[in-house]
């Protein structure tokens, strides 16, 4: 089996760059790449100062390289594992595998951390020798602190090269990796989005404020001490709209998810 030693991330937004930290902390050589030219850079620099740290150690921030995608992809071509962490787009999505393709080695894995996107539609038009090395690998935020990995394996896909990544992400990244299915919101986001959503409209409903609302649902109930408001802007408070509207899309009619009703317009105007 080889092992994997170098890993690229594309994508250096909140997720990619603190999965893109996570694998440096694991030991590898990291390159983190965005289409703007000098976003990689900035986010290694805001990785230094997060809080929590992202970084073990100030000075694993140098098993990272930034670079652009327009102007480094040539770089992926001795990487093992290539993240995206990009926009949920599929179209966008797509466009980026064909043009990662033509730079990939032999036995490179390349997998999407999306956390709304079914595999089959990411891999639609896919060729058949990309599809054999393609997963979806969901991390959780803030990926240093948070253990769970989601992995979903396609009909196709290289039993050999999913266990590279999962023994890499148990063994080096310290993550508990379950193996899920291809469908609504996988395993967590399908169970906590509906109790995070159940929650956040309940709370509206009964004209309960945030602050109250996280007071009482915390740690006496179970939840994390954030609460349920404060639980949303840690996990990332932005991708709750594409969350919801992948649900609204993909589950049957009858699902109790579409009894919960919309989001509050409050969340979208904090994510303005």
């Amino acid at each position: 089996m080889n092992p994997i030693r170098k890993v690229c991330v594309i994508g250096a937004g909140v997720m990619g760059a603190g999965i893109a930290a996570q694998a440096a902390n694991a030991g590898a050589d990291v390159v983190l790449l965005d289409v703007m030219a000098d976003a990689a850079k900035d986010a290694i620099g805001k990785m230094k100062k997060a809080q929590p740290a992202a970084f073990m150690h100030p000075t694993i921030a140098k098993r990272i390289t930034p670079g652009s995608t327009q102007d480094d992809l040539a770089l992926i071509g001795d990487c093992d594992w290539i993240i995206e962490a990009i926009i949920e787009k599929p179209d966008i999505k797509q466009d980026l595998y064909r043009s990662l393709a033509p730079h990939l080695k032999p036995k490179a894995i390349v997998s999407s951390n999306t956390s709304t996107l079914p595999l089959r539609v990411l891999t639609e038009g896919m060729d058949d020798d990309l599809r054999k090395r393609f997963f979806i690998t969901h991390f959780f935020n803030p990926p240093r602190y948070m253990r769970l990995l989601e992995i979903v394996a396609g009909p196709d896909a290289d039993p050999d090269m999913e266990s590279r990544v999962s023994d890499f992400a148990d063994a080096q990244m310290g993550k508990s990796v379950v193996t899920a299915k291809d469908t609504p919101g996988f395993i967590a986001n399908r169970i906590g989005t509906f109790w995070l959503q159940a929650a956040v409209t309940e709370a509206f409903r009964q004209g309960i404020g945030v602050e109250e609302a996280d007071a009482v649902l915390g740690r006496p109930a179970g939840i994390p001490r954030t609460g349920i408001f404060g639980l949303l802007d840690l996990v990332g408070l932005d991708l709750m709209p594409h969350i919801l509207t992948s649900f609204e899309t993909a589950l049957p009619a009858d699902d109790p998810f579409h009894a919960l009703g919309k989001a509050p317009d409050l969340l979208g105007r904090m994510i303005e």
